[in-house]
């Protein structure tokens, strides 16, 4: 019997291509879900415990949330990477991850193909296809629900024909929990002017005031929080669980897809968006304002790639070893105060703070040059643009 490898979810399209490819294709199939952080043990149980009731013929849970932190989640901090400076690549990112491990879960078994659930309209089928295309080009890739153009209703008729129900309200969204965020699409997100309801978020209300938070990093690594130190993936969870009683993080996001259609998509990234606007803040103490320059232009060229599914390209070495060694001096202490759906920067503190030096303060006093050097500075930056109005009788009336 053929062997594909479906690279399973639990949820409404992954749960159809189970199905379809043992009822109506003949496959045995094998499913592997693969944790990047959106599920606990008790999740990841039940996920098993389903697709062994859809027909999984051997179903793996493989959890890689160490390698999807130092190979990804960094350096999104490093780049201070917001996708259209509002979308933390919850998705993206782990996309590109799950699709690497799946891949290499398929050969270690011996699979002929490959599945996956996504549609002919969205990011994901590229993520997904392009690394199996270049990690294992022999590998036939199937995609039963971009083949057959099927709509959610139709995906949840065909299971209850086949003796499963599935929610007809769960099924209206699609919800993707990672380490670095949740995705919520569906719905409202398919028009231009509904915003999500409250309830479609994962995290509600539960605190009010204001509660302070002090993050501090090495290196541009999150290393403590409150003066407790744990790894930086620990601090992630632990700041997540922090701010999702303020219910901060919410969003919608509004982009180009790789296929050139436009894309709504809500998510709940509390503690990446706290986490990349503190780095952001401290490095604007720490680092040089060419650093900050070339890394704004890196760390987007970065991030468009990487949400684009071309992690695997050669060039995002190199902007890695450029992110990574920018980090030398951003260390510090970031204030942050949590609000009610909120936050803000209260300040920081660092021994590479190049504020807080002997050579002057900022609108109020000079003490590394005279009032004579001011002058003569400020004549010899002028020069050029004086020589060009004077050589071209510019008027600039």
């Amino acid at each position: 019997m053929k062997k594909v490898v479906l690279a399973y979810s639990g949820g409404l399209d992954t749960s159809y291509c189970l199905k379809y490819l043992k009822n109506e294709k003949g496959y045995e199939v094998h499913t592997v879900l693969i944790n990047t952080g959106g599920f606990d043990d008790a999740e990841l149980k039940a996920i098993e415990e389903r697709a062994y009731e859809l027909g999984s013929a051997k179903h793996a849970n493989l959890t890689i949330v160490d390698q999807y932190y130092d190979k990804a989640i960094r350096y999104l901090i490093y780049g201070n990477v917001l996708k259209n400076n509002t979308y933390p690549l919850s998705v993206s990112a782990e996309r590109v991850f799950q699709a690497i491990e799946a891949i290499k879960y398929a050969k270690s078994v011996g699979a002929t193909a490959i599945a996956h659930g996504s549609t002919g309209a969205g990011n994901d089928q590229i993520r997904f296809d392009l690394i199996f295309h270049t990690i294992a080009p022999e590998i036939e890739i199937i995609t039963p629900i971009r083949d057959l153009k099927l709509s959610r209703q139709e995906e949840v008729d065909y299971l209850s024909k086949n003796g499963v129900h599935y929610s007809w309200e769960k099924a209206q969204y699609s919800i993707n929990k990672g380490l670095w965020g949740t995705s919520v699409g569906g719905k409202e997100t398919l028009t231009s002017n509904q915003p999500l309801p409250n309830d479609a978020y994962p995290s509600q209300l539960q605190k009010e005031g204001e509660e302070k938070v002090t993050l501090t990093f090495e290196k541009g690594e999150l290393v403590e929080i409150n003066n407790i130190k744990k790894s930086p993936i620990d601090n992630i969870v632990i700041l997540e669980k922090l701010a999702n009683a303020f219910a901060i993080g919410r969003d919608t996001h509004v982009g180009d897809t790789i296929i050139g259609i436009k894309g709504r998509v809500g998510f709940e990234a509390a503690a990446p968006l706290i986490i990349i606007k503190a780095h952001h803040l401290l490095e604007k103490h720490t680092l040089g304002k060419w650093q900050q320059y070339w890394k704004e232009q890196l760390g987007n060229w970065y991030g468009m790639l990487f949400h684009e599914g071309q992690f695997l390209d050669p060039v995002m070495r190199n902007i890695e070893a450029f992110l990574e060694d920018t980090q030398k001096t951003v260390n510090g202490k970031v204030i942050v105060s949590l609000k009610p759906y909120h936050f803000t920067l209260d300040g920081i503190e660092s021994d590479n703070d190049l504020m807080n030096t002997g050579f002057g303060q900022y609108g109020e006093m000079n003490n590394a040059w005279t009032s004579d050097d001011a002058k003569g500075f400020i004549k010899i930056l002028g020069n050029a643009q004086n020589i060009f109005s004077s050589v071209n009788n510019e008027t600039y009336e």
